[in-house]
C-alpha cells in the first residue's frame, strides 16, 4: 500500500488532485473553529449536551463539531443535501425537471443551479431556527443587527461548503460532499474516545462494555466492506459481426450489478430528513410531541429511520442504474445475455435480479443506521457516546472505500498496481 501510495505522488496531476483535496479539508477544519459573533459558543455547547443533545449530536457529527462551537460551518452540508433529495423526487414528478435531466451536461448545469438556489433557501431556514434556540436560551443577542448577521454567516458558512464540495469533486479526489462529511465524523473521533475513557470506572462505563464496542465496530467495518463489494455478476456474450475484412465479437463478459448500489447516500439522505422534525420539536416548545415521537433513537424515530434507508436506497439506485438503457445498449453492440432475448426480456430479467439483490442492501443499511441505538442497549454506554458507530462507520468506510477506487482507477490508467488485488 506504501508502495502504491509512493506511486500516485509520482504522477504530478494525480498529486495535485491529492494535495487539493487535502487543502480543502485543512480549510474546512480552520473554518470549524471561527466562531459566529454575537453568540456565547460555549454556553451553546453546553445546551447541546443538555435535554437537546440527542437531537443536535448527529447533525454535529457530520460538521465535525462545527455545530457546539457555533462556528460559520455549523449547518454544515446539511441544507445542500436536502435540497438535492428535494429536487431528485421533484424530477421524477415534473416533467419539465425529467427533460432537463435527460438534456445531458447542460440540463445537469441547470438542476445544479436549481439545488443551489434550494440550498439558500433552506440554510435560512435552518439558520433562522437555530436562532431562536439560541434567542430562547438567552445565548445570543435579541437586536436585529445580531441576529441578521448570526443569520448570514450561517448561511454563507453552509453555501461555501457546498461550494468548496463542488470544487473538490471537480479539482479533487472522490465526492466533495462526502469527503466533507468523512472528514467531519474522522475529527470528532477522539473528542468521542476521550468522553469514553473519562466515562470509564464504577457508576459509569465498564471495561467490557468498551471491548464489547470495539468489536462490534471490527465486525461492522467488515460487514459493510463486504456488503460494499458484494456484486451479482450477470453473464452477458457479445455476437461475431464482420466490418469490412474484420471480425468482431464472440468475446464473453458480465454485467456486476451491486449489493449495495446506493453506497452511503440512503443513510445520509434519510438522516438530513429526520433532523428537520427533531429540530423544529426543539425551537417551538409548542411542537414538542414531535421531540417526544421523533426524537433521536425514539421507536418512532427508528422506524421512519429505516423506511426512509430502504426507500432511499432503492430510489439512488434506480437513479444510477436504469435496467432498460442498459438493455438497450445491449442490444445496439450485439450483446445478450444467455437464454433471453434482447431488448425487453432483458430489461425485465437486469430489473427483477436488482429489486431482490437492492432488498438485500437496502435492509443491511437499515440494520446499520439502527446500530448505534442497538449497541447502545447492548453495551449500556450512553447514546451520546456512540455516534461513532453504525452510521457513521458506514459513511467512514464507504467514502474511503470510493475514494481508494478512484484514485486505483488512476493507477490502473497507468499501469501501476493499486489497493484493491
Amino acid at each position: 500500500m506504501l508502495d502504491t501510495l509512493r506511486s500516485a505522488v509520482r504522477i504530478s496531476d494525480l498529486r495535485v488532485r491529492i494535495l487539493y483535496t487535502l487543502g480543502m479539508l485543512v480549510l474546512f477544519r480552520l473554518g470549524s473553529y471561527i466562531p459566529v459573533p454575537g453568540v456565547d459558543a460555549r454556553a451553546f455547547a453546553d445546551l447541546l449536551r443538555g435535554e437537546t443533545g440527542n437531537v443536535f449530536g448527529l447533525l454535529d457529527l457530520f460538521a465535525g463539531g462545527a455545530l457546539s462551537n457555533f462556528s460559520i460551518f455549523a449547518l454544515g452540508v446539511n441544507p445542500y443535501i436536502t435540497a438535492s433529495i428535494i429536487l431528485q423526487l421533484l424530477t421524477v414528478v415534473i416533467p419539465s425537471l425529467e427533460e432537463l435531466a435527460k438534456e445531458g451536461v447542460e440540463g445537469r448545469k441547470v438542476l445544479a443551479q436549481y439545488t443551489r438556489w434550494g440550498t439558500v433557501v433552506l440554510a435560512v431556514i435552518q439558520a433562522v431556527g437555530t436562532v431562536i434556540l439560541a434567542v430562547s436560551n438567552g445565548i445570543a443577542e435579541r437586536s436585529f443587527l445580531s441576529i441578521s448577521v448570526i443569520i448570514v454567516s450561517l448561511t454563507a458558512g453552509s453555501m461555501l461548503l457546498m461550494w468548496m464540495g463542488e470544487l473538490m469533486t471537480e479539482n479533487g479526489v472522490g465526492n466533495g460532499i462526502s469527503i466533507l462529511i468523512f472528514a467531519g465524523i474522522v475529527a470528532r473521533f477522539p473528542a468521542y474516545a476521550i468522553n469514553v475513557m473519562r466515562a470509564l470506572g464504577p457508576g459509569g462505563v465498564s471495561y467490557f462494555s468498551v471491548i464489547l464496542f470495539v468489536i462490534l465496530s471490527l465486525a461492522v467495518v467488515v460487514a459493510v466492506v463486504l456488503m460494499q463489494e458484494g456484486v451479482r455478476r450477470i453473464p452477458v456474450q457479445y455476437a461475431r459481426r464482420v466490418v469490412g475484412r474484420r471480425m468482431y465479437g464472440g468475446q464473453s463478459t458480465h454485467i456486476p450489478l451491486r449489493v449495495n448500489s446506493a453506497g452511503v447516500m440512503p443513510v445520509i439522505f434519510a438522516s438530513s430528513i429526520l433532523t428537520f422534525p427533531a429540530t423544529i420539536g426543539t425551537w417551538f416548545p409548542a411542537l414538542d410531541g414531535i421531540n417526544r415521537w421523533m426524537g433521536y433513537g425514539t421507536w418512532g424515530y427508528n422506524i421512519v429511520y429505516a423506511l426512509l434507508v430502504i426507500f432511499f436506497t432503492y430510489f439512488y439506485t434506480a437513479v444510477t442504474f436504469n435496467p432498460n438503457d442498459v438493455a438497450d445498449n445491449l442490444k445496439k453492440w450485439g450483446g445478450f445475455i444467455p437464454g433471453l432475448r434482447p431488448g425487453r426480456p432483458t430489461a425485465e430479467f437486469l430489473d427483477r435480479i436488482l429489486t431482490r439483490i437492492t432488498l438485500v442492501g437496502a435492509i443491511f443499511l437499515a440494520f446499520i443506521a439502527l446500530l448505534p441505538t442497538l449497541m447502545a442497549r447492548v453495551t449500556g454506554i450512553p447514546t451520546n457516546l456512540v455516534y461513532f458507530g453504525g452510521t457513521s462507520l458506514l459513511i467512514v468506510v464507504g467514502v474511503a472505500l470510493d475514494t481508494m477506487k478512484q484514485i486505483e482507477a488512476q493507477l490502473l490508467m497507468r499501469h501501476y498496481e493499486g489497493f484493491l488485488r
